[in-house]
C-alpha cells in the first residue's frame, strides 16, 4: 500500500511525513477513535517477516509497561490493508540536534536535559531494553522544558540475547556491510558488530552530553570510514572542553567514553544521580571562554529561535542586571492563541514593560497587552479584527488596524479612537513629534498623519516603471525625520527592498536589496527578515549608509507571505519575537463543505501554496507555490502527484480558462509583473498577453476569451481593465478614485464582481458587464476575494475569517449576506483569492502554516540590542 498525505491506516488518518529512519517512515496522524493527534510509524515491508513484527509486538508491549515522562509512548502496533504501523505520541518541541546546530548549550540547559535523557535510559534499561541508537535527532526538547527520548519502539531486548544484525535500526553502509546505528554516537562494540548491552547506550549518552557541552560531535570525519576509525582508535578532543565546565560534567563524560566496556559507567542511574547533584549543588557554571564567540545577539540568542537560554515562563519581573541580556519565553493562553500572524502581530513598548500581540479569539482577533509583573495578559476592549499593534513613544497608547481604519487606544482602557481610513494596513510607527506614518493599503505607498487624527498626507509613492507595487512595514528612525520602510518589487518578499526616505526632503535611499520588514537597533545596526531568519548589517543612520556583511541575527523568525516578520524592537534595547522560519510557509490544501464543518486534506504534500483554483472537472487544481521562487503547479487530485508548469517565472495570480486548458498570470520574468499565459498542461512557450510600464495582475476569463485584470497606474492607482483575444486590445472598464481588484466574470461572463475602498475600506460590488451604472455593493461590513459558485446564482467573499454568501438573480437587489462559517484558513491579497469553489460545492482552501511544535509563546529579549549592534560592525 502506497502511503501518502490523506490515507489512512484503519481508524487513523495520516497527514504530512515527519521523518524517515532505517526501520521506516513517520508521519504525523490524528486517532480517529480517540481524537488525538499521533506519530504514526510505517514499517518498512522487508522487515516484516514474522520473526521481526513478533520481536516488534513484544517491544512495543515491554515500552508500553514504561510510563516515563521521558520516554515517547508506544499506543499501537496495528495492522492494516497490509501494512504494519507504529502508533506512537506525538511529541511536540524541537530535536536536539535542531539546538546544537547552533553550537553549545548553556551549563544549565546541559544538566537538565542530560538529566532526563539518563532517566529515560535509566527506566528503559531497567525493562531489559537497549536503545541502540540514542543521538540528538532522537531527542526532542519541548518549549516547557521535558525531554522525551523517541524509537525506543525499535530498540533490543536484552532478554532475547539477539545480537547487533538481529533487528535493523537507524544503518551506516560500508563496503563490509551493513553495521546498525549511527556512526558518530555508536560504541566501539557496536560499530564493530559484536553483542551490546546497556553500556552501549552509555557510550552514546557521553557522545551526546559532549555534543552539548562543546557544540561539537566527539568522534568526526570526513568519510564514513574516518568516523569508524575515530571511534574504534581515537579519543575525542578533550582541549574542546570549555575551561569552565563544572568538574562533575567532565567526571561523567570521561567515565562515559572509555572505549573499554568494562571500564565505563555501568548504570544509567549512577548517571542521573550525579546530574542531578550537580542541579542541585552549585557547581561553578561554565565560564565564558577565551574565544570570541561568534555573536549573533546575546549569548547568540542561543541561535535559533526554538532554543532558549531561560526557558521560563514570564510570571514576574526577573531580577535582571543593568546591560545583563536575558532570553524569557512568555506563554500565550490557549483560549486566545496567536492571530493576524499575515501582518506584524506583536509589539513591544519602547521601556520594554510589556509587550502588546493579536490573540485570536472565537475566530477574531483581538489585541491583548501582557505585564512583566503579572502573569495573566489583558484583552483591550474594542479592538476586534485588530492587525499590526504599534506603540506610542511614552508607550501610553497603541495604534492598530480595525474595519478599514487605522485607530488607537489608550494602554489604561477606553475606547479607540478612530483617526483615519486605512483598507488594509500594512504596518506603522510613531514618533516623538506624535506624527505616524503607516501603509493604508496594498497597492499605495507610505501615508502620514497627525496622532491626534485627520487627513493624511502621502509621504512616498509608488514608482511602477521599476515594478514597486507597495511600500509598507515603516519605522522612524532616532532622528524623527526619516523612515525605513519595505519597497515590494516582485513576486517575492525575498526580493524586496529595504529603503529609507526624509520626511523632511522627500530624499530616498535604497539600503537593502532582499529583504523586509526593517528595524533599526542602536547605536549602528538595521535588522530585516530574509527567508525566515532575521539579518543584522552595520548601518550609520545619519549618513544612511549600509556596510560590511550582513550577518544571522535571529535563525528562525516567523515570517509571512506578504513579507511580515514577527519581530519587534524597542528604543530601550529590547525585543519580542515569534519563532518560526521557512517551515512556517507549509500549508496544507484542504477540501471545506459549505458549512466549515468538514474540513479534509488533500494527499498534495504541505507547501507554500497560494491562490489555489479548480479545473472545470474538480480533477486538478493549480497553485502558486512560493517557494524557492513562485512559480505554478499543478495538483491531480486523482493521481495524487504534482507538476510544475512555469519555471524560474516569478508567477502569481493565476487565472484558470474557462475550458481548464490554458492559464494567465503575472510574471516578473521581465522585470515588471505583467501578463502571460501558459498551457495547463506545460507544453509550449509562454506567451506574453500585455505589457506595460505598469504592474498587471489578472483576474478572470469570460467564455468569449476575454480576460479582465487590474492594472497599477500611477495617477488613479488600482484600475480594472478588458483584454480582448486574439488581437490583445485592453480598454479601461472600471475605475474610480480608490483602488479596484480582484475583478471575477460570473459564469455567464455578464456581470463581475469587484472590490473597491473607494469608501474608505474595502467592500464587494457586482456590476453589469456592459452597464456600468448598474453596479452594487454586495457587502455591508468589509469584503474581500469574490469568487462565483459554478451557477451564477450565489456569489462568495470573505470578511476576515468569515466566509460569506450572497444569492444573486436577476433582479436588481442581491439578497442579504449570510455567513457560512468563521474559520481562520491562509486569507488571500486584494488582488487574487486564496479559495476557489469546487463543482461539488465545497471550497478548495490553504490551511495555516502546519502548526508550531510546542505551546504558543513570545520570545523576549532584554538588553540584547547592543550586543547586536556590535556584532554588525564587526
Amino acid at each position: 500500500m502506497t502511503i501518502t498525505s490523506g490515507s489512512r491506516l484503519g481508524s487513523y488518518e495520516i497527514f504530512e511525513p515527519l521523518g524517515r529512519g532505517g526501520m521506516g517512515e513517520v508521519y504525523r496522524g490524528h486517532d480517529t477513535r480517540l481524537r488525538r493527534d499521533v506519530a504514526v510509524k510505517l514499517v518498512h515491508p522487508h522487515l516484516l517477516d514474522p520473526t521481526s513484527v513478533e520481536r516488534l509486538q513484544r517491544e512495543a508491549r515491554a515500552l508500553a509497561t514504561l510510563g516515563h515522562p521521558n520516554v515517547a509512548s508506544v499506543y499501537e502496533l496495528g495492522e492494516a490493508d497490509g501494512t504494519s504501523f507504529i502508533v506512537m505520541e506525538l511529541v511536540a518541541g524541537e530535536t536536539l540536534a535542531d539546538r546544537l546546530m547552533h553550537g553549545p548549550l548553556p551549563r544549565e540547559e546541559i544538566v537538565r536535559i542530560a538529566r532526563q535523557i539518563a532517566a529515560a535510559l535509566e527506566a528503559a534499561h531497567d525493562k531489559g531494553i537497549v536503545h541502540r541508537d540514542l543521538k540528538p535527532a532522537n531527542i526532542k526538547v519541548g518549549s516547557d522544558g521535558v525531554v522525551k527520548v523517541l524509537d525506543f519502539g525499535l530498540a533490543k531486548t536484552l532478554q532475547s540475547h539477539a545480537t547487533n544484525a538481529d533487528l535493523p535500526t537507524a544503518t551506516l553502509q560500508t563496503r563490509e556491510g551493513t553495521v546498525v546505528g549511527t556512526a558518530p554516537y555508536m560504541s566501539p562494540e557496536q560499530m564493530r558488530g559484536s553483542d551490546i548491552d546497556r553500556r552501549s547506550d552509555v557510550w552514546s549518552f557521553g557522545c551526546v552530553v559532549y555534543e552539548m557541552v562543546t557544540g561539537r560531535r566527539a568522534f568526526r570525519g570526513e568519510t564514513s570510514a574516518d568516523v569508524i576509525a575515530a571511534v574504534i582508535e581515537g579519543d575525542p578532543d578533550w582541549s574542546a572542553i570549555p575551561s569552565g565546565t563544572p568538574p562533575g560534567v567532565m567526571r561523567l563524560l570521561r567515565r562515559c567514553l572509555r572505549r573499554d566496556a568494562s571500564q565505563r559507567l555501568r548504570d544509567m542511574g549512577d548517571a542521573r544521580l550525579e546530574l542531578e547533584e550537580m542541579g542541585t549543588a552549585g557547581e561553578t557554571p561554565i565560564e565564558p571562554s577565551r574565544r570570541r564567540i561568534p555573536i549573533v545577539a546575546i549569548a547568540a540568542l542561543v541561535a535559533a529561535a526554538g532554543v532558549l537560554a531561560l526557558a521560563v515562563v514570564w510570571a514576574r519581573r526577573a531580577p535582571v542586571a543593568e546591560g545583563a541580556p536575558a532570553h524569557f519565553v512568555v506563554s500565550i493562553p490557549q483560549d486566545a492563541p496567536l492571530g493576524g500572524l499575515d501582518f506584524p502581530s506583536i509589539a513591544i513598548a519602547p521601556d520594554g514593560t510589556r509587550v502588546a500581540y493579536v490573540g485570536n479569539r472565537g475566530g477574531r482577533t483581538q489585541l491583548f497587552v501582557r505585564s512583566m509583573d503579572v502573569i495573566d495578559p489583558l484583552p483591550i476592549a474594542g479592538t476586534t479584527d485588530a492587525v499590526s499593534p504599534f506603540f506610542s513613544p511614552d508607550g501610553h497608547w497603541i495604534a492598530f488596524f480595525a474595519d478599514g481604519q487605522l485607530k488607537k487606544v489608550a494602554v489604561s482602557g477606553g475606547a479607540p479612537i478612530t483617526l483615519c481610513p486605512a483598507p488594509v494596513g500594512l504596518g506603522g510607527t510613531w514618533n516623538r513629534d506624535d506624527v505616524i506614518v503607516f501603509a493604508a493599503a496594498t497597492g499605495s505607498g507610505l501615508s502620514r498623519i497627525a496622532a491626534t487624527g485627520g487627513t493624511p498626507r502621502p509621504l512616498t509613492t509608488l514608482d511602477v516603471t521599476q515594478g514597486e507595487f507597495s511600500h509598507r512595514w515603516p519605522e522612524w528612525l532616532p532622528d524623527g525625520e526619516t523612515v525605513v520602510f519595505t519597497v515590494g518589487t516582485s513576486g517575492s518578499w525575498n526580493d524586496a527592498q529595504v529603503a529609507a526616505i526624509s520626511t523632511r526632503t522627500g530624499q530616498r535611499t535604497t539600503l537593502v536589496r532582499g529583504g523586509t520588514n526593517p528595524h533599526f537597533v542602536a547605536p549602528g545596526a538595521l535588522l530585516y527578515a530574509q527567508k525566515g531568519r532575521l539579518m543584522s548589517v552595520s548601518f550609520d543612520p545619519g549618513r544612511l549608509t549600509v556596510t560590511g556583511t550582513p550577518s544571522v541575527a535571529i535563525e528562525s523568525v516567523l515570517q509571512s507571505s506578504d513579507g511580515a516578520a514577527q519581530f519587534s524592537a524597542s528604543s530601550a534595547g529590547h525585543a519580542v519575537f515569534i519563532s518560526g522560519g521557512s517551515d512556517a510557509n507549509q500549508r496544507r490544501l484542504v477540501s471545506v463543505s459549505r458549512d466549515g464543518a468538514s474540513v479534509l486534506p488533500f494527499a498534495a504534500p504541505p507547501g507554500a501554496y497560494v491562490a489555489p483554483r479548480a479545473s472545470p472537472d474538480g480533477r486538478k487544481l493549480l497553485v502558486t507555490i512560493e517557494s524557492p521562487s513562485p512559480d505554478l503547479w499543478v495538483y491531480d487530485v486523482t493521481l495524487g502527484s504534482t507538476t510544475q508548469i512555469t519555471f524560474d517565472s516569478g508567477a502569481t495570480s493565476p487565472a484558470l480558462s474557462r475550458d481548464g486548458r490554458r492559464v494567465a498570470f503575472s510574471s516578473t520574468r521581465t522585470g515588471v509583473p505583467n501578463l502571460f499565459v501558459a498551457s495547463i498542461d506545460g507544453t509550449g512557450p509562454l506567451e506574453r498577453l500585455a505589457s506595460s510600464g505598469n504592474a498587471q495582475i489578472p483576474g478572470s476569463w469570460a467564455p468569449d476569451g476575454t480576460l479582465v485584470y487590474v492594472e497599477r497606474r500611477a495617477a488613479t492607482g488600482r484600475d480594472i481593465l478588458l483584454l480582448t483575444t486574439p488581437d490583445h486590445r485592453s480598454r479601461s472598464l472600471v475605475e474610480s478614485a480608490g483602488d479596484e481588484s480582484a475583478p471575477a466574470f460570473s459564469p455567464d461572463g455578464q456581470s463581475l464582481a469587484y472590490v473597491s475602498n473607494e469608501t474608505g475600506r474595502s467592500e464587494v460590488y457586482v456590476r453589469a458587464r456592459f452597464d456600468s451604472a448598474r453596479a452594487r455593493r454586495i457587502s455591508t461590513d468589509g469584503g474581500t476575494e469574490p469568487v462565483w459558485d459554478r451557477s451564477g446564482r450565489q456569489l462568495y467573499y470573505r470578511d476576515g475569517a468569515r466566509m460569506m454568501s450572497v444569492a444573486l438573480s436577476s433582479r436588481d437587489e442581491p439578497g442579504r449576506p449570510e455567513m457560512l462559517f468563521e474559520r481562520d484558513f491562509a486569507r488571500g491579497t486584494n488582488d487574487a483569492p486564496n479559495y476557489d469553489v469546487m463543482p461539488d460545492g465545497r471550497f478548495v482552501m490553504i490551511e495555516r502554516p502546519l502548526q508550531r511544535s510546542g505551546p504558543e509563546s513570545l520570545h523576549v529579549l532584554l538588553n540584547w540590542s547592543r550586543n547586536v549592534a556590535a556584532a554588525s560592525a564587526r
